[in-house]
């Protein structure tokens, strides 16, 4: 194979999303539609890639990580069940829930799944902001007496007005809340397993009121973890750590997509990029796989400012 995998996006309509990602990336997203999560990458019983051109068009995502290409196909860091990672794009016309995705250790006892996250601003409204976090001073008796009351219990989290290019990485057990105004990368630990502990009181699509995992977020919650910083990039790194690798990339050349061996996951955020003579639009995820023999990219027009995603180590 030469050309990248690239595959179709599952729209995922939310009460808090809009139809940014039409207008922005050109997504055909469903006519009338509050489109808040466009899943781009994924692996899960519930939800799978689907190979969208070439040889591997209508495979699985998760028929090729159990087939045996699987090595050829994503290196020697394909390891586990399941593809590692959920990469998605956000449109966050309004808030989210208060939410946290709960430690391993918690998780197991719960029956749920841990997850580990990272958010790269694509695009931020003048007035965007996320919660992460709580504000120094707050304790989990404090808060849990706010719930009871019926309060807004996001002005107890730690509050960052953000602008384009801004990252918060979220490891499991950080209670958090993404801000309207946003559109997001969200590169994640295969989960899905997310406990709502407010969610402003507000009816989903269906005109019923969305259900709370109360208890779950309260043994899931770090409650030491106060007023964490948005990450400050080392250089092209922003979060390398034991579930993924996240770079960004200012694209202005030639460049290998991946060391020789390995697969690497990767969606330009503001032009085109060129891989293997495929030009590939802005927002348009695509995976360089491991023994693909065109292993560069390079911008179709101007610079561009490229995510980069691999498999952890």
């Amino acid at each position: 194979m030469r050309a990248p995998l690239t595959f179709e996006p599952l729209f995922m309509e939310r009460v808090w999303g809009g139809r940014r990602l039409g207008e922005l990336y050109g997504k055909a997203l469903p006519e009338g539609a509050v489109i808040g999560e466009s899943w781009e990458l994924v692996d899960r019983p519930e939800a799978q890639s689907v190979v969208a051109s070439g040889p591997l068009a209508g495979a699985t995502l998760g028929e090729l990580w159990r087939s045996e290409r699987r090595t050829e196909l994503f290196g020697s860091r394909a390891r586990g069940e399941r593809f590692p990672l959920l990469v998605k794009l956000l449109d966050c016309e309004d808030t989210l829930s208060v939410q946290v995705h709960p430690p391993a250790a918690v998780a197991s006892r719960l029956r749920g799944e841990p997850k580990t996250e990272t958010w790269v601003v694509a695009h931020a409204s003048e007035h965007a902001h996320l919660f992460a976090g709580l504000r120094r001073g707050v304790t989990r008796t404090a808060f849990e007496a706010a719930l009871r009351a019926g309060e807004d219990v996001s002005a107890m989290l730690h509050r960052h007005e953000v602008r384009d290019g801004d990252v918060m990485y979220l490891p499991s057990g950080r209670v958090h809340a993404i801000g309207g105004g946003n559109v997001i990368v969200e590169v994640q630990q295969n989960s899905d397993t997310t406990y709502r502990v407010f969610d402003f009181n507000r009816p989903g699509l269906d005109g019923a009121m969305r259900e709370l995992h109360v208890p779950e977020s309260l043994a899931s919650i770090d409650w030491d973890d106060a007023e964490p910083a948005l990450v400050v990039p080392d250089g092209e790194a922003l979060v390398h750590d034991d579930v993924f690798e996240v770079d960004r990339w200012v694209l202005d050349g030639v460049r290998a997509a991946a060391p020789d061996g390995e697969c690497a996951i990767l969606i330009a955020l503001d032009g085109g990029v060129v891989c293997a003579g495929e030009e590939l639009a802005a927002g348009q995820l695509f995976v360089v796989t491991a023994s693909s023999a065109a292993r560069t990219v390079e911008p179709a027009g101007d610079a561009v400012t490229l995510l980069r995603a691999m498999l952890p180590a």
